[in-house]
């Protein structure tokens, strides 16, 4: 059978989402956990690979086993051997023509960036860190020009193994919580280090040194060159991946989104 979970994680230990020489990958670890509790090799494939210092609430993967367990098992059992950093949030039974990746309609992608003069000591590795005065109208009045059906090429690494550059961008808005900037970006998909290089060209624009409609200009080059450096991974997290009700798997409440956070973290949603 084919078995979904959803995976939430603190990336700051780890080197990224997927396995590779030497280890200390998510990935590593939730096989790891899973052969620990299955006592046989287990391999998963996830919705979408984080990089090094990236977080994740609603990461789903999936992995076929002819092992019969109780889905409530699944998780008690995976969580058992997890490292603290890691946890399975539910597990799912589901069609063996779904996919975790190919099946998703969108991903939702968050960004918390700290906007004050002095640097965090409690929340590092947790949230990036900007001290100059930002205005999120101007971020805001940028943002609008993503929506749509867009040739990314101007936000993506030169590494991106994507076969291509367009996606549906569905949201994307930024709002203020004190000393807090959280910017939220849903789309069909995303390319290689898209989310933290939009984010470092909307904070030029916020910080005043471009106007709202470089974005624009931006997407019209698709030259990654032109645009602002990458961001740090540490303000980034999956929030959600989310997929046709007709899969039947649970809508995935992330409400605890670091509770620690002012931000109120939409549960995952169910498209048609």
């Amino acid at each position: 059978m084919r078995v979904a979970l959803a995976v939430e994680y603190d990336g700051s230990g780890f080197r990224g989402w997927q396995q590779q020489p030497g280890g200390g990958t998510v990935q590593d670890a939730l096989q790891e956990a899973l052969q620990e509790f299955a006592r046989v090799p287990l391999h998963v494939v996830c919705a979408g690979r984080t990089d090094a210092g990236v977080h994740a609430l609603g990461q789903v993967v999936h992995f076929d086993t002819t092992l019969e367990r109780s889905m409530y098992s699944w998780v008690r059992g995976a969580n058992t051997f997890l490292p603290p950093a890691v946890a399975v949030r539910w597990a799912q039974r589901v069609p063996a023509e779904f996919h975790a990746r190919s099946s998703a309609s969108s991903r939702h992608y968050r960004y918390v960036l700290l906007n004050r003069m002095h640097r965090t000591g409690t929340w590092h590795g947790r949230v990036a860190w900007h001290h100059h005065p930002l205005d999120l109208q101007r971020m805001q009045e940028a943002a609008t020009m993503l929506l749509g059906e867009r040739d990314f090429s101007a936000f993506r690494a030169a590494e991106c193994q994507a076969i291509s550059p367009v996606k549906i961008m569905q949201r994307a808005d930024i709002r203020r919580h004190g000393d807090l900037v959280v910017l939220d970006f849903v789309a069909t998909a995303f390319l290689h280090h898209m989310v933290r290089n939009l984010v470092g060209s909307l904070v030029a624009i916020g910080q005043g040194r471009h106007r709202p409609q470089w974005i624009g200009e931006l997407l019209a080059s698709r030259d990654r060159r032109l645009a602002a450096p990458t961001f740090p991974a540490a303000g980034l997290y999956l929030i959600a991946v989310n997929y046709p009700a007709r899969w039947g798997l649970p809508t995935d409440d992330a409400s605890d989104f670091l509770s620690l956070l002012p931000v109120t973290c939409p549960a995952t949603a169910a498209t048609p």
